[in-house]
């Protein structure tokens, strides 16, 4: 049945008559106010974090109002400073609150006024290189960013301000402002993305501190049809929406660009950035518009997607770097603070959320904040715990996903969501592999150097697009040199991987495989990956099986893109000595300097290639199958890159140049460490003797790992039928193999 919201501009009555006579009342409440300041010498974790924010806020005091017209890009100086200038204000709102010093609330005047009187005369950012430039900021999304701050400064000190002075800030800055990020920016604040939940939020949260339904509404549903959008609008003028079917604003976030299990379409990097305009609206929501309900929209999507954002890290609480995502964010981010911080306080019963922000060090300075340190001052912290997982894509989690594969440190991360929008890569089925180190065989991320101003204001570069978006740049399959959808995004986001199968029961026999048909015309790819464990090996275990399937002659080049250096292989290499040429022209080849190139050391078919690399003081090493004919080309990135902008990592790349059907095998082995202080290696050879392919074909792949021991696994896959119920037998040479369901992991002395 439908359900209809029906929005009109004079009787749209969200916001109770107590919560209008209130302040504060956005993310910091009028009754959390009183209960901090009445505990205040009690819970000396909250009384630390305060006494630091002091520091902070009246070293900028001491500086005195700092507004400068907007002239640089992210990382030179005006831009620096008008962001130092919102979190501040930010934060000396709180400490207005929590303290009363008034002086605390003057410099937020002080600035305000100084904004006010400076914007109206601000024409567009002089940079102008952005799809929506800002006028603070160099983009919008920047300028969206200074107002969800700025509106929570405003409304601490709503009531130290004068009647003529709030009218004067409303009309000269925050309304115009806020009709800036909309109004004149659809493009910005009309889609899905998480550019525009921050407009959304910004929008909405000004909307709330000056009670102005009109911004309220046209933050949560969009603009209207005569501002830019195609919702409906009904016979009074007012606007229709339809639960779940929402087109544009922040409703239409949570509706859209997560999938039920709370996955962001966008990669966990993004998700870290957009959680915090997420989550400080529908505080701010939660807070004054209570019968929303806004918390449990969507059966609890956003309480769902932090606790998938917090399981899609590594064993270092480090952010998988899926898409165009920087290495390094965790969950120390500021915006993982407020995320914790908000989750406890809806809650309270999942104390290992305490463990998280112990490691965090920092806790929000409201009443979420004092909370959870008043629970880790009382004891109530228990360990959080990362699992394996899957987690669907789209909005409706059926485009793809992403595997977490995961035992103890070790975590495989398998890649067959959706295209990602324009932050997606072309990397259907790649993995990346990390442990206790971090990483060890890695997603390159992207080519940018965030607010770095030397690299180009903190902007994307080129190479993002010429290299770190391309196929070759990640850890999976490339056809003929050329990326997968020939690199055109509206080709990715027209398809998506499927999951084939998954299996977890077993946590010592992890396994999933993946199928991916419209990467490329002529050749079908299926990936199956195992993390097994097993007394035999100090670590788990990673094995590989990928199957491309093709009626014609293709070349294949499998890269792996390994962290570390070089030890040694058992077959013959020519490296170059005098110069380097590049490994092709296009999709990404053209950065690859071609280093070394050799042959497999077998010279019938099966045979098995080796290289052995040390790497975070730990001993690896790759063995994989290879056939006559076969190349293996150590590759760096760097090349065609004047500007340094690529990082110097190294490939190495099984290319075979005649494929049809081929089955790509590999197992990945941490075999022993090195310490550095006493110079000895512990157990620094493999202990893999064998990988070979037993059998395939369209219905049937199954391979054979040898360990030095006599040991056996023997690996089954039924490629097309991932029925649990259904036996399948096959006869090997003089060998009958049977299992039931889709895989089978047998192993032998």
């Amino acid at each position: 049945m439908k359900i209809y919201y029906y929005i009109l501009f004079f009787n749209f009555v969200l916001i109770s008559q107590t919560a209008c006579q209130r302040h504060p009342n956005l993310t910091l409440t009028h009754e959390g106010v009183k209960d901090i300041r009445s505990n205040l010498g009690q819970v000396a974790y909250f009384d630390r974090v305060l006494s630091e924010v002091q520091e902070e806020v009246d070293s900028e005091i001491n500086i005195g109002v700092q507004v400068p017209i907007p002239v640089d890009m992210a990382g030179g100086y005006s831009h620096e400073r008008h962001k130092r200038n919102f979190v501040i204000l930010q934060k000396a709102g709180n400490l207005y609150q929590i303290t009363q010093d008034k002086k605390y609330a003057q410099y937020i005047k002080d600035n305000l006024m100084a904004y006010a009187k400076m914007y109206p005369t601000l024409p567009l950012h002089p940079t102008n290189k952005s799809y929506a430039t800002g006028k603070i900021f160099w983009q919008c999304l920047n300028d969206a960013n200074w107002l969800v701050y700025v509106s929570q400064a405003y409304d601490c000190i709503y009531d130290y301000l004068s009647e003529e002075e709030r009218d004067y800030l409303e009309k000269d800055l925050f309304r115009p402002f806020a009709d800036f990020l909309s109004v004149e920016n659809p493009q910005f604040f009309n889609r899905i993305h998480n550019h525009s939940t921050w407009g959304n939020a910004a929008v909405g949260m000004i909307g709330l501190a000056m009670r102005d339904k009109e911004l309220i509404d046209r933050a949560l549903y969009g603009l209207p049809i005569s501002e830019g959008n195609d919702l409906s609008k009904d016979n009074d003028g007012g606007f229709i929406y339809e639960k779940g079917m929402s087109k544009a604003g922040f409703l239409a976030q949570l509706d859209n660009a997560f999938a039920p299990d709370g996955y962001f379409t966008e990669g966990p990097y993004y998700l870290r950035y957009a959680i915090f305009p997420f989550l400080i609206f529908s505080k701010s929501l939660d807070n004054m518009q209570p019968e929303l309900d806004i918390m449990n929209y969507r059966d609890g999507i956003l309480q769902k997607a932090v606790f998938a954002l917090l399981n899609q890290t590594d064993a270092n609480g480090k952010f998988f770097p899926i898409n165009d995502a920087l290495k390094g964010m965790s969950w120390k981010a500021r915006e993982l603070i407020t995320a914790v911080d908000i989750m406890y306080d809806q809650n309270p019963e999942n104390t290992s959320l305490l463990s998280i922000a112990e490691k965090q060090d920092q806790v929000l300075l409201d009443d979420t904040g004092y909370r959870v340190a008043k629970a880790i001052t009382d004891g109530k912290a228990t360990p959080y715990s990362q699992s394996p997982a899957i987690y669907g894509d789209g909005k409706d989690g059926t485009e793809g996903g992403i595997g977490i594969l995961r035992k103890d440190e070790t975590c495989l991360v398998l890649k067959y969501s959706a295209q990602g929008m324009g932050h997606g890569h072309f990397d259907k089925l790649s993995y990346s592999l990390y442990d206790d180190t971090g990483e060890v065989a890695q997603d390159y991320g992207s080519a940018r150097w965030v607010n770095i101003d030397q690299k180009g204001g903190g902007r994307y570069l080129k190479e993002n697009k010429t290299f770190a978006k391309q196929t070759i740049a990640h850890n999976t399959l490339v056809v003929n040199e050329t990326s997968h959808y020939e690199a055109n995004i509206e080709k990715g986001e027209a398809h998506h991987p499927e999951l084939h199968f998954v299996d977890f029961k077993d946590v010592n026999n992890q396994i999933i495989s993946t199928i991916d048909k419209h990467a490329y015309d002529n050749v079908d790819m299926q990936r199956t990956m195992l993390m097994i464990t097993d007394p035999s090996f100090p670590n788990p275990l990673i094995i590989d099986i990928l199957k491309a399937k093709s009626e014609s002659k293709n070349q294949y080049d499998l890269p792996f893109w390994y962290m570390g250096h070089v030890l040694s292989t058992n077959f013959d290499y020519t490296k170059s000595s005098a110069t380097l040429s590049t490994l092709g022209t296009d999709y990404g080849y053209q950065h690859l300097w071609r280093e070394a190139i050799g042959s497999p050391k077998d010279t019938i078919a099966g045979g098995t290639s080796q290289f052995t690399w040390l790497g975070n003081s730990k001993f690896y090493t790759s063995s994989f199958n290879s056939e006559p004919g076969d190349e293996i080309i150590f590759v760096r990135a760097g090349a065609n890159d004047p500007e340094y902008n690529l990082r110097s990592d190294p490939a190495i790349i099984q290319r075979v140049r005649d494929g049809g059907n081929r089955l790509f095998v590999s197992v990945i082995e941490s075999h022993g460490t090195y310490d550095h202080d006493t110079e000895i290696p512990l157990n620094p050879f493999s202990s893999i003797e064998k990988v070979s392919v037993l059998y395939d074909d369209a219905l049937y792949s199954i391979i054979e790992v040898y360990a030095k021991d006599n040991q056996k696994w023997t690996i089954a896959i039924s490629n097309q039928s991932a029925d649990t119920t259904i036996t399948h037998s096959i006869s090997v040479g003089n060998k009958a193999i049977e299992w039931k369901g889709p895989f089978t992991i047998n192993k032998t002395n």
